[in-house]
């Protein structure tokens, strides 16, 4: 046997063998290394992440509490008397009664619903004013983006509470439903910019990559280049942002309604609650605690998981 046909062999040995050198281990030599995704690296951050799991689960637990209250509490919370005003607990109210003699656990549990409700379509409708802003101006630049920039920077620069107080003491209605959209509208007309500003970064980055020009040298318009290549790349960055949003307007419909301009009796609500509970704090402070430890842990539950997730998705902090 030549040296040739000696080298060859050998090199067909270690091939069935594998580069481990055990038999029957499956070859490596010219295994073809699949890339990893910028969301494949993302959730293999956020799995080794404590903080967004922790986030997660009070996140689903404020929305099944929301979604099915009865699952955690069996007592009405409209069932009031005020024979048990201030009383301790008994009958499944955990933490006693308030001034009304309504269980203040239920209620808390049930305001869970109007808070939520409230952060979630203001986060969605702020979420879609952003992308149409956002992507108009990043894509086609020029006049559009600089007049839509100066939309973005005369709304950024009103304060937000001030405007929403503003505002909603202009609406004059005793319908629930109606006070409850009236809310959801300003704090989405109000809150849009940020997540606008990130959106409009990341097209006029993605609109400069080399797909979108082979996209657009094989004849696609505007709107199937926007939509279909774009979008999903300005999609990521504005899920952080919305997702810390929502809790700002968890935060700043609590507030609202605590100033007695956003939500009113009968709904039950988180700062309508904390409003009660000051006024009658001195004879007791359980009323007051108990909604403000709910509306705190969901609010910190939102911003914690908007940035695990901000930090998995940006390269610069791996």
């Amino acid at each position: 046997m030549s040296d040739f046909e000696t080298v060859a062999a050998t090199e067909n040995q270690a091939a069935r063998r594998g580069v481990s050198g055990e038999p029957g281990a499956p070859s490596q030599v010219g295994a073809p290394h699949k890339p990893r995704s910028l969301a494949g690296d993302a959730w293999r951050d956020l799995r080794r992440n404590p903080i967004f799991w922790i986030s997660l689960a009070l996140v689903v637990l404020v929305a099944a509490m929301a979604a099915v209250p009865a699952l955690f509490t069996a007592n009405d919370p409209r069932d009031c008397l005020l024979s048990r005003q201030h009383a301790g607990p008994s009958g499944g109210a955990v933490f006693g009664y308030d001034f009304q003699g309504c269980d203040t656990y239920s209620r808390a549990v049930y305001g869970a619903r109007a808070s939520l409700l409230v952060g979630a379509l203001s986060a969605l409708l702020t979420g879609a004013i952003a992308l149409v802003v956002g992507m108009l101006a990043g894509y086609f630049g020029r006049w559009v983006d600089a007049v839509l920039s100066r939309v973005i920077d005369v709304v950024l620069g009103i304060p937000l509470l001030l405007a929403a107080i503003v505002l909603l003491k202009r609406v004059s209605t005793s319908s629930d439903n109606a006070r409850l959209f009236a809310v959801i509208f300003v704090l989405a007309v109000l809150g849009w910019t940020t997540a606008a500003r990130v959106v409009r970064s990341s097209v006029i980055t993605a609109k400069e990559q080399d797909y979108v020009a082979a996209a657009r040298m094989l004849g696609a318009g505007n709107g199937r280049i926007m939509w279909r290549h774009i979008l999903p790349n300005a999609l990521a960055p504005a899920i952080v942002v919305l997702t810390i949003a929502l809790g700002s307007f968890i935060a700043a419909e609590a507030t609202l309604s605590f100033l007695g301009i956003g939500l009113k009796a009968p709904t039950i609500s988180w700062g309508i609650d904390i409003d009660a509970g000051r006024v009658h704090m001195r004879e007791s402070a359980i009323p007051l605690i108990v909604p403000s430890a709910f509306l705190a842990l969901t609010v910190l539950a939102f911003i914690m998981l908007g940035d695990a997730i901000r930090d998995a998705f940006d390269p610069k902090l791996r």
